[in-house]
């Protein structure tokens, strides 16, 4: 979901919270420096931020990019949703997506195409208010959700247990590459409020992987 970063993009917080950030955090204060000419840029619209969410829910960031390149030449590179809802799965199927995550593209597409869902009024509502917005949908869990909270609606504070990518990160900068329990990263995390967001953003950025 990784954009190329131009100041214009920047979010209003993100100067202040890396700051503070590393002051907190001697791992933070390593790593933040190595990244200062990039930050965190918004997806384009709701609807493909879900969807490639959704496309890169349990495999690896290179799986989930290919599959997508390969999902928007076949939808076109801002697909519509009612295009996509138009698409027969099996036509869906040929660009490497499992029959699962077909149908729950489909009926995200499908959504937003009858109107059901209410985008513009999720800049108003808190963040587990998105949350339980979007876990009403087919396919869509807290992970996917917090993905779009990040991705699109750039909350600060996001903290994403289930990112196998910051469990990675803060394995690697904290745990000497011991594994780690979500009690263990959330324990780390305390520190970062409610900056959490940018926090995993730059851990994600220590990896040398492109935001999902």
């Amino acid at each position: 979901m990784a954009d190329v970063s131009t100041i214009e993009d920047k979010p209003h917080f993100w100067d202040e919270a890396s700051a503070q950030l590393m002051r907190r955090d001697r791992i933070l204060k390593k790593v933040i420096p190595q990244h200062r000419s990039e930050w965190l840029v918004a997806s384009s619209t709701p609807f493909m931020t879900l969807a490639r969410a959704i496309v890169g829910q349990q495999v690896s960031t290179k799986a989930a990019d290919a599959t997508w390149v390969r999902f928007t030449e076949r939808c076109g590179r801002r697909p519509a949703p009612a295009k996509v809802a138009a698409i027969s799965l099996d036509e869906l199927r040929e660009v490497g997506l499992s029959r699962r995550k077909c149908e729950y593209i489909v009926d995200l597409a499908t959504h937003f195409a009858e109107k059901k869902l209410r985008p513009a009024a999720w800049a108003s509502m808190d963040d587990e208010a998105v949350i339980a917005d979007l876990c009403a949908i087919r396919g869509i869990g807290r992970w996917t959700a917090e993905m779009f909270l990040i991705f699109s609606l750039q909350r600060p504070d996001v903290l994403p247990l289930d990112d196998v990518g910051l469990l990675k990160a803060i394995s690697l900068h904290y745990f000497s590459g011991e594994p780690v329990s979500r009690f263990e990263a959330r324990e780390v995390a305390q520190a970062w409020a409610p900056w959490r967001t940018v926090a995993t953003w730059y851990l994600w950025r220590s990896l040398s992987v492109a935001p999902k």
